[in-house]
């Protein structure tokens, strides 16, 4: 009971965080985009199109945690926490699309130079960078556990960033003149991001494909099992997580000892690498015997 009222506490929490950031971050949204249209700046419009998927993200990912917060029920046996991991994956694939664009869109206006108005693009670059600070300290706090509020957190730090780099932009044309740097700064941003989104991605996916935990040593987790008193033999182990930070094991053990013990042994094992739901099937000895063209799932 205590371990289901952490994860409601943390999921409250990281409702709350969501919500003042999308507040932030929409309000902000309308103004970026305008300034972004009049001024010509393909690093502010970056910015602006970073911004827009934050309010997309934002928005799913307090979804994803309000349909998580559903109970159990005859169809999703688990619940609905996966949907925080289903708006992960979405988020960062949106994103790296972003990012990929914009690299072609910078390349377009290196061979085909835009003229650019520094003044609106400073203005709003730097109330951007405002709204962004406030957004990425209220988000900080949730991105260690929830892969869900980290694809949240890293759109905010993309467009943080993109911030900056349209003020010193702004600034180096304004003093300089040369308008090769906006899309310069535009492209750096996108190469910011990409790397970053592709490693959420990737974790995104491999949880949804029910992967081993990353961290997670399962020969080692194997070797342990084997290792008990009692044990001749483990298989069909699967280890997997439900939603972030909520990982869970199934195992097959052909031992002598009781099932209270060996649960017990296994469960204590399983805490110590990070697992907190355990399934032991115990089977006797030579209960395979004869049965070498079973196949076991």
């Amino acid at each position: 009971m205590a371990e289901g009222h952490s994860h409601s506490h943390g999921r409250d929490a990281n409702a709350r965080q969501l919500g003042i950031a999308l507040a932030l971050t929409g309000t902000f949204l309308i103004v970026e985009v305008v300034y972004g249209l009049l001024s010509g700046s393909l690093a502010l419009l970056s910015d602006a199109g970073h911004m827009l998927t934050d309010v997309a993200a934002l928005a799913l990912s307090l979804f994803a945690i309000r349909m998580g917060r559903r109970p159990a029920d005859r169809k999703r046996t688990f619940g609905y926490r996966r949907t925080e991991i289903l708006a992960a994956a979405l988020n960062a694939g949106a994103l790296f699309a972003i990012g990929i664009y914009i690299l072609f869109e910078a390349y377009r206006r290196l061979n085909e130079p835009v003229d650019v108005q520094t003044t609106p693009m400073l203005i709003v670059a730097t109330l951007g960078l405002i709204v962004n600070v406030i957004s990425a300290r209220v988000l900080v706090g949730g991105s260690e556990g929830s892969l869900n509020m980290k694809s949240a957190y890293l759109e905010v730090m993309g467009d943080l960033l993109g911030s900056v780099a349209v003020i010193i932009g702004a600034l180096l044309i304004r003093f300089t003149g040369l308008t090769w740097i906006d899309p310069v700064l535009g492209a750096a941003i996108g190469l910011w991001v990409l790397p970053r989104t592709w490693t959420l991605l990737k974790a995104s996916v491999n949880v949804l494909m029910e992967g081993v935990p990353d961290g997670l040593d399962l020969d080692a987790l194997r070797a342990a099992i084997a290792g008990l008193p009692g044990v001749e033999e483990v298989h069909d182990l699967h280890v997997w997580s439900v939603t972030s930070g909520e990982h869970s094991l199934t195992v097959h053990a052909v031992s002598t000892a009781p099932l209270p013990a060996l649960n017990a042994q296994v469960t204590e094992i399983a805490e110590a690498f990070g697992i907190e739901h355990v399934t032991v099937q115990l089977e006797a000895p030579g209960f395979h015997a004869g049965q070498h063209g079973e196949v076991h799932p």
